[in-house]
């Protein structure tokens, strides 16, 4: 049986030449290269489970807005293994973006991005952006009214982009406004435009590794210098290099191995996002938002000022990838060891930080309005019956309690009216109810006169416990006065 397998294999790598194609895994590379080193391949391996679990879907998949969101559910609850694929589908794509993240991230503390591989560090930074791209489109693709909403709420933002604002936000769209033709534009961006370029920077980017080889683990005190680095790393290959497979390669396999388990599972066991209801501009109470990966932009921009935000918007990613591609051209020689350049842990501690605080924030939210807040309970009212009881009904019926918290519930648009009645008088409240304010809306055409003596009834309770310290004969008296 071996013999034959051999014969057939020696015929086949003889007319195929699967041996050359195969050459580039026995590539010669340090033996130092260790469990740090897993990262890339664990990226390509999540973009093959994308495109492998993409192909599967896009076989049940109609990209028109009258059956978009009806597939969508014959997948889920319908076709086989749909589920299934649609949680690979997504946690796939988390998986690439932390892994890019990682692989990124160890890159730069490793100055692996020196000479001679600029252009390898190059790649990878716009492979990051399609990456994110590709999230962004294919969110979309889903179509729910979070998704619709999302898109409309990003070619709004884009629309207030200095001078190109309009095209911008047209493109986004697909037009005017989003419909039929802002599926297909997404559709055919996430499927066939990126994944397309992708594949060449992919390609291009292991080209580069082949060319320049794996970078060695940086040491302390021996610094690149382009005039020798290439001597010296060909000399280090010779003394201590090993084959990339099989010697190197196993770390990879048992990384790639357990991240793939990873995804399968919590493919399984959780499932895909639940989908939303179909997209209907005529309701507005919806909170769009993106996935994980890009919800610490959405809260960033949320959190701006209104007047630059516009700016932002469109300033913010092309300076952090201006100083991205920027880095091996001001930094392409010198100290590689992370304990030899201390700023290059800050950066990277500082963008963790800010990534996972306002990723944080986002989650929150406290600028949206919670449209799903439950009426307050009795307990909470603090009453059965009476003005009061209506008060706290007209508090959630009304709206209110979408953006503002009483003992913890609601929303966080607006302030916290828990203990209101400590801060302003019955007179305040009705000229704030009844005028609005700078983000509130004027309840004032909307409430009966009855309705409105009702809800300030209810927030006249909304008043801290008395401390016993507080309470002083005479305040007593004034109490059961």
């Amino acid at each position: 049986m071996i013999k034959i397998f051999k014969i057939v294999w020696q015929w086949l790598d003889d007319r195929l030449g699967i041996s050359v194609l195969l050459s580039p895994m026995k590539h010669i590379a340090p033996q130092d290269s260790k469990w740090w080193y897993v990262f890339g391949s664990a990226t390509l391996v999540a973009f093959i489970v994308q495109v492998a679990s993409g192909v599967a879907l896009a076989f049940s998949y109609i990209s028109s807005s009258s059956q978009a969101y009806e597939t969508l559910l014959f997948i889920t609850n319908n076709a086989p293994f749909g589920r299934f694929l649609r949680g690979l589908h997504y946690y796939g794509a988390s998986a690439m973006v932390l892994m890019i993240g990682a692989h990124m991230a160890q890159t730069f503390l490793f100055g692996a991005y020196k000479f001679p591989r600029e252009m390898t560090w190059t790649t990878g930074i716009l492979l990051l952006a399609f990456t994110l791209g590709m999230g962004f489109t294919g969110q979309l693709l889903r179509w729910d009214s979070t998704a619709a909403w999302s898109v409309v709420v990003a070619a709004e933002q884009a629309g207030r982009i200095p001078i190109i604002g309009d095209w911008v936000a047209r493109f986004i769209l697909g037009g005017n406004t989003i419909g039929g033709a802002t599926l297909s534009r997404f559709f055919a961006i996430h499927v066939f435009v990126l994944p397309g370029i992708m594949f060449a920077f992919i390609g291009l980017h292991l080209w580069l590794v082949l060319r320049h080889g794996i970078s060695e683990p940086p040491v302390a005190g021996k610094p690149v210098d382009p005039a020798t680095y290439r001597a010296e790393y060909e000399e280090l290959l010779k003394k201590s290099g090993k084959p990339f497979w099989p010697d190197l390669a196993w770390r990879d396999v048992i990384v790639v191995t357990g991240l793939i388990i990873a995804i399968a599972v919590a493919a399984f066991f959780v499932g895909p996002p639940a989908l939303d209801k179909p997209p209907d501009p005529s309701i507005l109470a919806a909170d769009p938002r993106p996935d994980w990966y890009l919800l610490w932009y959405f809260a960033l921009l949320a959190l701006i000022p209104a007047k630059i935000e516009g700016y932002v918007m469109i300033g913010f990613p092309i300076l952090i990838g201006l100083l991205l591609l920027f880095v091996p051209i001001w930094n392409h020689k010198g100290e590689r060891a992370a304990s030899r350049r201390p700023w290059a842990i800050a950066v990277v501690c500082l963008s963790v930080i800010m990534i996972g605080g306002l990723w944080w924030e986002g989650q929150q939210s406290p600028w949206s309005p919670n449209f799903e807040a439950q009426p307050l309970s009795e307990k909470v009212v603090g009453a059965t019956s009476g003005p009061v009881f209506k008060g706290g009904q007209l508090f959630h019926d009304k709206g209110c309690l979408n953006c503002h918290l009483i003992q913890g519930l609601g929303g966080r648009r607006g302030p916290d009216l828990t203990y209101i009645a400590d801060t302003l008088t019955r007179d305040n409240m009705v000229i704030r109810i009844v005028n609005g304010g700078t983000n509130m809306p004027a309840f004032g055409p909307s409430l009966k006169p009855g309705e409105l003596d009702d809800l300030v009834a209810f927030l006249e309770t909304r008043k801290r416990p008395l401390r016993p310290q507080d309470r002083s004969p005479i305040a007593e008296n004034q109490i059961f006065q």
